[in-house]
């Protein structure tokens, strides 16, 4: 998940983002650390100064040959900054990099503000995928602030284009569009392909290994031969100074150990019969050296490489100088490896003794540990940094995930809360409502037992009366007897299904017919009128309201017939889409007492559980109405 370095972090779950930030903590820990040199050396390339940020210079190197390039690095010049620690100094914000033959140039890449390549100390990766160049430039688009005057210019430390892990940019010809020469000497096209860097290689890794440190003798006797231990084809080698002082502040100047002048050779014969000059060096001044010289050469073929001291260095205070000869390691490379390492190594004309061992010039170690390749070292530098940027984005999003999640689990915790408290009142409201439904069923079951089974004793008590005085008319004793049956036998159908009504089966399913044939048993010695409307209507009541309203109907003739002392009754059934009203008139006696109490409590019971509104009120001249009406469609079907 490295690559999401670069990229938005929403697409990343939690988990992946945890693991990405433990990534870059581990990897970070890995690589090469910024250590910066200490000393006096040459600093790189400084362009003219300008007051406008937008200026097109340029910078070219030209390559020996034309070649395929892999990767150029471009090396900010690095200030120290009071507050800031140390930052990269006018480095370009905006350029693009092109490369070029004689056939024509390819754009490999361009970069603005918008890539936020500062602030940084780090090196600059620019991949190149193999482009042919003979010439790399860089062409500015906007420039960035000089640090301690705030003026516009354009500054490298060092450009290297490799081709595997050679740096063909090392040392060549090179050609700028504006340059400010320093006085002091530091600053010139030429340092940036020396070869030197404002760091010092510092691995994280590895042994540490002392520098070889040595008096010289006899100028033409002091040397160093390795033994690569195969003829091998070389092409390039690597000095390695000796590390200055650890100290703060250094108790070594820049250079120290480095030969004012000196040669590498190669042969084939261990005497050097054959030998030949593979590179000559001379440090005219302090700019001359650094960490590590590099010289690059035409091809040849070798067994034995020998560093000839030909101008020693010289150290000390005036009058008490001595001749002194330093190198931490040596590498010789073929085809990009090192063919010196671990290789014999013998001297002649300097000492040896147990710290400064001459094995140590080619355990591949420096103080700091693992001498890597000078690409691997800077690629590293380049990934820190990157890794150093991600991290706190990385850090910040992981934060805010886990606020979210934070907030998630407060939710639900509360959520879980209003759960409990929901379930614990569901279940008090259940309960009540358990109570409340076995209340309503005791209601009914009293009411259909007050109003189906009173009402029918009441009409067999009118019935035996009636038979009583029929004693002397056979045939209507009979009838009497037979009316009295049926309603027995009806009465203990109603009585078996009491506790529910709605279970007899074919009961009150023709709610007229019904209610007209209880009239005419109940009231066959008044004077009864029955009016309905809208009796296709009925038919959509449910069954448990056709019953309550039967029995509700019945209930008011009861009443009329026990209380009333009436000789007349109508009664109104009109039922229509939402609603249904019934009204029954009889020409009693009236209600009498207090207003509250004119509806009969048996039928204000059958009413509430119905569902309807039912009303009670005295007539003129005498007499009493009942009215009750259904409304909500509920109750339909």
């Amino acid at each position: 998940m490295m690559e999401s370095l670069g990229q938005n972090l929403d697409h990343l779950s939690l988990s992946e983002v945890e693991y990405l930030l433990e990534l870059i903590d581990q990897q970070r820990d890995t690589l090469a650390t910024s250590n910066m040199l200490g000393g006096v050396g040459a600093v790189g390339y400084r362009s003219g100064s300008f007051e406008a940020k937008e200026q097109r210079l340029f910078v070219q190197i030209d390559l020996a040959d034309k070649s395929p390039v892999d990767q150029l690095i471009l090396v900010p010049i690095i200030y120290r900054d009071s507050t800031k620690g140390f930052i990269a100094d006018a480095f370009p914000a905006g350029f693009r990099v092109i490369l070029g033959t004689d056939d024509g140039e390819h754009e490999v890449c361009r970069f603005d503000r918008t890539d936020q390549l500062l602030p940084r100390v780090a090196p600059l990766l620019v991949e190149c995928a193999g482009v042919e160049a003979s010439w790399v430039r860089i062409e500015t688009t906007e420039l960035s602030p000089r640090a301690w005057d705030g003026r516009f210019i354009l500054q490298f430390s060092e450009i290297m284009v490799f081709r595997n892990l050679e740096n063909l940019a090392l040392r060549q010809a090179v050609t700028v569009s504006s340059t400010e020469h320093s006085l002091f000497g530091a600053w010139h096209e030429k340092y940036m392909v020396d070869g030197f860097v404002p760091y010092l290689m510092d691995a994280r890794e590895g042994e540490q290994s002392h520098a070889y440190v040595s008096p010289t003798g006899d100028v033409e006797m002091s040397s160093l031969m390795v033994d690569l231990g195969a003829e091998v084809d070389v092409d390039e080698i690597h000095y390695h100074a000796a590390d200055l002082s650890d100290n703060v502040p250094q108790s070594h100047e820049s250079g120290f150990g480095i030969p004012e002048r000196f040669v590498f050779e190669g042969a084939l014969q261990s005497d050097f019969s054959d030998a030949i000059v593979l590179a000559e060096i001379k440090n005219e001044s302090v700019y001359d050296v650094g960490p590590v010289i590099m010289r690059r050469f035409p091809k040849r073929l070798c067994r034995y490489i020998r560093l000839v001291i030909k101008k020693p260095c010289k150290y000390g205070t005036p009058g008490n100088e001595i001749a002194v000869f330093g190198i931490a390691e040596l590498e010789v490379f073929s085809k990009g490896l090192n063919v010196a390492f671990q290789k014999e190594v013998t001297s002649s004309g300097l000492s040896v003794t147990a710290s400064r061992s001459l094995s140590g010039v080619t355990d591949g170690n420096n103080f700091y540990g693992r001498i890597l390749s000078i690409r691997t070292w800077l690629e590293q530098l380049a990934l820190r940094h990157d890794l150093e940027v991600a991290r706190p984005r990385v850090a910040s999003e992981l934060r805010v995930r886990y606020q979210r999640q934070s907030a998630k689990i407060r939710g639900l915790v509360w959520l879980a809360v209003l759960l409990g408290g929901a379930t614990v009142g569901a279940v008090l409201i259940e309960r009540v409502l358990r109570q409340r439904a076995i209340g309503r069923t005791r209601e009914r079951l009293a009411a259909d037992l007050h109003d189906e089974l009173g009402a029918n004793l009441h009409a067999l008590s009118l019935l035996g009366d009636l038979a009583q005085r029929s004693t002397g008319s056979p045939k209507k004793l009979s009838a009497l007897l037979d009316r009295m049956r049926a309603l027995s036998k009806r009465s203990g159908e109603a009585a078996r299904y009491c506790s529910n009504l709605i279970e007899s089966k074919g009961l009150f399913e023709d709610l007229v017919h019904d209610m007209e044939k209880t009239t005419s048993r109940m009231m066959a010695d008044l004077d009864h009128t029955m009016t309905i409307e809208g009796a296709e209507h009925l038919d959509r009541l449910s069954s448990r309201n056709r019953i309550d309203l039967f029995l509700f109907f019945k209930e008011c003739i009861v009443n009329v017939l026990r209380h009333s002392g009436a000789t007349k009754v109508t009664t109104q059934l009109v039922a229509g889409e939402k609603e249904v009203s019934l009204v029954v008139c009889d020409n009693g006696r009236g209600l009498g007492g207090r207003l509250a109490d004119r509806v009969p409590s048996s039928l204000s019971r059958r009413a509430r559980l119905l569902g309807a509104r039912v009303t009670a009120e005295d007539i003129e001249p005498e007499g009493t109405r009942i009215s009750l009406s259904l409304r909500h469609k509920r109750f339909f079907v």
